[in-house]
Formats: structure tokens, sequence, C-alpha cells
């Protein structure tokens, strides 16, 4: 994987969500799931994101994405499913009756990921922290 940069920032962000519909009813499928990816390729694009992997499975979403650091995974797990949830329920309405209204779960999974564990970066700082005690 590689770097991206901005004027002030080199960057390696990637999250990878996982988030359910209400009730975990297997509703995402044909061309809601279709749908779905479409909504989600839109909104990564207008936040500046880069989808790396996407499925829309019938009762759960895989999105591993990189992101430019000013976002919080916090933020963009809401993001997503807020403005998906409000597009997708638009296009297709009879959803509600499925879901109570609503299509997400409030809950969400999210990972970071990177090119190097985290036992390796580990292995960095206590090794900076021994070679520069040693330079005194």
């Amino acid at each position: 994987m590689e770097y991206k940069s901005t004027r002030h920032v080199k960057y390696l962000c990637n999250y990878h969500f996982v988030w359910v519909p209400k009730y975990r009813r297997g509703i995402l499928i044909d061309e809601v799931a279709e749908y779905t990816k479409e909504v989600l390729k839109s909104i990564a694009e207008e936040l500046g994101c880069e989808i790396m992997a996407l499925e829309v499975m019938p009762d759960h979403v895989h999105l591993f994405v990189k992101c430019p650091p000013r976002y919080s995974p916090s933020y963009l797990a809401n993001y997503f499913k807020g403005k998906s949830a409000r597009l997708v329920l638009k296009k297709f309405p009879d959803l509600r009756k499925y879901t109570g209204g609503k299509l997400w779960t409030r809950s969400y999974f999210v990972s970071t990921a990177g090119n190097v564990s985290s036992e390796t970066i580990r292995k960095y700082i206590e090794e900076r922290w021994v070679k520069e005690g040693e330079e005194d």
C-alpha cells in the first residue's frame, strides 16, 4: 500500500467498516444491493476517500476504505451510514416496513489497517529509546 499526501501531511489511513441493517434483515439484495454500492462509492468520492474493497451482503456491508486523516473513524462510519440510509430509503421506501423506518443499526465495527503491524511499531519505538539513550 502506498502513502498519500496532502499539502502538509503524508498518510496511510485505512479503515475496515462493517455494519448491518436494522434487525439484521437480509434486505440488501438485487437492485437494493447494487444501488447501495453506487451510493457508497459516490459518498467515498465526495469525501476524497478511495474504496479498496466493498461487499454488500444480504445482511451486512463490508467497506475497506483509505481516507484522509482529517476524518475520524466515527465520523466516517456515521457519514457513510447516515447518507446511504437516506438515499437508499428514498429510492426504496418499502424497506422501511422491514426495518422500523431506519435502515441501519446504530452499531458498527471498525478496524484500522496499515502496512506494518502494531508489534513492528512497538519494537521500533523501543529500539529508538535505547539508541537515543546510548548516545549520551
